[in-house]
């Protein structure tokens, strides 16, 4: 084994948990605190009760999300194929009174 390579091992070191337990371990962190979100007093699997544990707010994104996608409609493929068949019919069925380019042509054979 190399020689001052390996971090020193703190056999005291106090973790807190958020639930208020207290425990001392070893690790290789400094000596001091260190503060935990879940311990063995308080973890779902111990206890049998359900606990969530959401520091960066992924549960309340998520619910938001699913909230947004209820308020939408949604549609089918064939209601969409259906509402395009029908908006092409009322664009095509329109007069125009723009000129294409083969009146265009037939314009200006005739001008001459």
């Amino acid at each position: 084994m190399k020689k001052n390579i390996h971090p020193e091992y703190n056999h005291n070191l106090e973790i807190i948990c958020s639930c208020g337990n207290k425990f001392v371990t070893g690790s290789t962190l400094s000596e001091g605190t260190h503060n935990v979100d879940i311990c063995s007093k308080c973890h779902p699997f111990y206890t049998g009760e359900q606990k969530i544990v959401d520091t960066d707010n992924i549960v309340k994104k998520y619910e938001d999300k699913v909230a947004k996608a209820a308020g939408m409609s949604y549609r089918t493929k064939k209601e969409k194929m259906l509402a395009r068949k029908e908006k092409m019919g009322a664009v095509s069925s329109r007069p125009t009174n723009t000129l294409t380019l083969k009146d265009l042509l037939e314009n200006a054979r005739v001008s001459r």
